[in-house]
């Protein structure tokens, strides 16, 4: 197994032993975070529904510029917007198998100072 397979596998590992955690509500959505290599998107789903209550992504969005965690913050922000005007105020986090550091944590810091709870 080369280095790049096995990155991709404790990734895989580590994001089922998360989900297998955390799980969202009506009341508490989770909060998923996915981060490629050029893009970010974070969503909050209900997964007693099955159904995304609120979407942000970098995807097609000209006015974003700037480094990933210069990214991460926006979408941090914009996502708590978007909660607030959905009525939630707090949810579960799900960083999707990556670690809590860096543009993860970026992300989770402007969601917080939008008022997000978690």
């Amino acid at each position: 197994m080369n280095k790049l397979a096995h990155k991709l596998l404790n990734r895989t590992l580590r994001k089922k032993r998360v989900r297998a955690i955390v799980t969202g509500t009506t009341e508490r959505p989770r909060l998923s975070v996915y981060i490629s290599n050029l893009h970010i998107t974070a969503q909050l789903i209900d997964d007693t529904t099955h159904q995304t209550i609120a979407y942000v992504t970098t995807v097609g969005q000209k006015t974003v510029t700037g480094t990933m965690t210069d990214k991460a913050v926006w979408i941090g922000t914009e996502i708590g917007k978007k909660a607030k005007a959905a009525k939630i105020s707090t949810v579960v986090f799900d960083r999707g198998g990556r670690l809590y550091h860096g543009r993860v944590a970026a992300l989770a810091d402007a969601a917080r100072k939008s008022g997000l709870e978690f």
